[in-house]
């Protein structure tokens, strides 16, 4: 199951506490895309995945959003 996070207009650290919320409530393989604004999220989202053993499937930045697809590990 695909989940959808809009973390657009937070600033550091919004986007990673959504999602780290979000993460909390799926079930291990769910995926969460959850995209952002604020650029710093891009390096953020690198150092949470690795910290936490979620697994980070893509992360993309296009005009002003970072997209970032999560796996819960």
């Amino acid at each position: 199951m695909e989940r959808y996070i809009n973390a657009k207009g937070l600033q550091c650290p919004g986007p990673i506490m959504k999602l780290f919320q979000e993460i909390k409530t799926m079930a291990p393989g769910d995926v969460v895309k959850i995209e952002a604004s604020d650029f710093g999220f891009l390096k953020d989202v690198e150092a949470w995945c690795k910290k936490t053993g979620n697994k980070l499937l893509s992360l993309e930045q296009k005009d002003n959003v970072i997209t970032a697809l999560v796996e819960k590990a």
